[in-house]
């Protein structure tokens, strides 16, 4: 039996909503965890996602060691976050270097939602998933396995040249593809101009109208980054974007403690990795010091 899709809550109305919790059948037979309840106060209270970044996934040059302690790790940081009292976790595969573009194989997928059920189940937070690069089907799918709430996605609309090659635009495709799985209720946010990309075909096109293009294909948030990982977003931009459309608008690279306020009056989420690691590096283990001196002054700047 196919469960319908469940009322759509989007980030607009302040939640990150999952699936409902009739899709797996009885929470207590199955295990499921039902979706955490809405963020708080989105944008009002700075609301922060945490990245976990897996290591590396079977099949990549990087692999070793079986899925154990890539489940571990992962299910270690989430611990920390919880501990620290971030608002919500994304996963993702940034240690699958070189990336494939567009899709990657089914021991990706599985594997994924593996651990992002795992995690989901241990943190009892709103959870999220980006598949890199670019593979947005395999990370609406595996969300829709493992409960998540939300699916970060490269090449919404327009086209960019990343690291990988030639990214086309897959709003229509993974809309029709989300109905038709019965993940309606899985928010997908969508990057502009993203980093680590050219956007040289493009640069007749400016970042407002994007974000504009995003919103009439239907995403239900946009994230606004700076060059690459770990590199600061620009205010002016936050600013250009958010006069432009009405869906919320996430600040996805740079995010620190130093700079912290000049974000949280400009976007309605903040999605933060690297700072939250030793050293400061995305590659790095998660810091509990730094996680939590982070989420001290987030809990400061909400008064």
């Amino acid at each position: 039996m196919v469960c319908p899709p469940a009322p759509r809550k989007g980030l607009s109305a302040g939640t990150l909503c999952g699936l409902c919790a009739d899709v797996l059948g009885s929470p207590a037979k199955r295990g499921y965890v039902p979706p955490m309840p809405a963020l708080p106060s989105i944008g009002r209270d700075h609301a922060v996602i945490a990245m976990i970044h897996l290591r590396a996934l079977p099949g990549t040059p990087a692999h070793e060691g079986g899925i154990g302690p890539i489940l571990d790790g992962a299910l270690r940081e989430a611990r920390i976050y919880r501990s620290a009292g971030v608002d919500a976790l994304m996963l993702e595969n940034m240690h699958d270097t070189p990336y494939l573009r567009g899709a990657v194989g089914p021991e990706i997928t599985a594997a994924m939602a593996v651990v992002c059920a795992a995690v989901k189940q241990a943190a009892r937070l709103p959870c999220g998933v980006q598949v890199l690069a670019g593979a947005n089907r395999e990370a609406l799918a595996l969300a829709l396995a493992a409960g998540l709430d939300f699916v970060r996605v490269e090449g919404f609309v327009f086209a960019h040249v990343g690291d990988e090659g030639l990214h086309q635009s897959c709003a229509a495709e993974l809309l029709r593809y989300r109905r038709q799985i019965g993940a309606d209720a899985i928010d997908l946010l969508a990057d502009i101009k993203k980093k680590h990309s050219a956007h040289a075909i493009t640069a007749d096109v400016s970042l407002e109208e994007t974000a504009r293009a995003a919103e009439l294909f239907r995403a239900d948030a946009v994230v606004v980054t700076g060059a690459a990982t770990g590199e600061p977003t620009s205010p002016a931009e936050l600013d250009a974007v958010r006069g432009a459309v009405s869906l919320p608008v996430l600040v996805g690279s740079g995010v620190t403690l130093e700079n912290l306020e000049r974000y949280v009056d400009r976007a309605d989420a903040l999605i933060v990795g690297s700072h939250l690691k030793e050293g400061g590096r995305w590659a790095n283990e998660v810091s509990a010091d730094r996680a939590a001196r982070f989420m001290d002054r987030v809990r400061e700047l909400r008064g």
